[in-house]
């Protein structure tokens, strides 16, 4: 029973933490470019919220609730990403809006659903005939959200690097991030 605990939430983590699955990684990389370690508990919020979209959806597809076309899902998810990523240009160095918790919350957890739609058939495959589809659900979403604060934390600390040791201003940092993933996404569009 442990083992298949641990099977699951390593195929949580490995559903982020893929070389070849990086849009999850550049999601997140957009989602918390704009913060500071100070903001942690914001951000583990956007990040769980995120996980909860994904969940969600994942949950609607494995009962058969919601079926979504794949190609469109796949054209929606780098969509998701440069939004935010356009976002995250057009509001660096203002005030921070970010502070109301309103849209940038909903748009995360709407994001969430979107990205959760992109895997819901591997994960349709994944959970088979199994009888306990709900706990393989809560158990890869505790390695998907345990990958994610990893990243999370890792983005964290190169802008605590960077904006310290390296005197990026906090507005470059977030600028310049958020354009390299957009050059990034831009291809996966197209």
């Amino acid at each position: 029973m442990l083992e298949n605990f641990w099977f699951n939430v390593q195929y949580g983590l490995n559903h982020v933490l893929d070389v070849n699955g990086y849009d999850h990684v550049l999601f997140l990389l957009v989602l918390a470019v704009p913060y500071l370690f100070k903001d942690w508990k914001r951000v583990l919020l956007l990040v769980t919220t995120f996980t909860l979209g994904h969940t969600l959806s994942l949950v609607l597809s494995a009962y058969g609730i919601v079926s979504v076309n794949g190609k469109l899902v796949e054209f929606l998810i780098p969509v998701t990403i440069l939004i935010t990523a356009i976002y995250n240009v057009f509001t660096a160095g203002k005030k921070d809006k970010r502070s109301k918790i309103g849209l940038y919350f909903f748009s995360t957890l709407f994001f969430g659903l979107v990205h959760g739609l992109g895997f819901a058939r591997e994960f349709k495959m994944f959970a088979g005939q199994s009888e306990n589809k709900l706990e393989l659900l809560v158990e890869f979403a505790l390695g998907i959200e345990i990958a994610q604060i990893i990243i999370v934390f890792v983005v964290l600390f190169f802008g605590f690097l960077f904006q310290t040791i390296f005197r990026f201003s906090r507005r470059d940092w977030i600028m310049v991030l958020s354009a390299i993933v957009i050059g990034l996404i831009i291809p996966m569009l197209i």
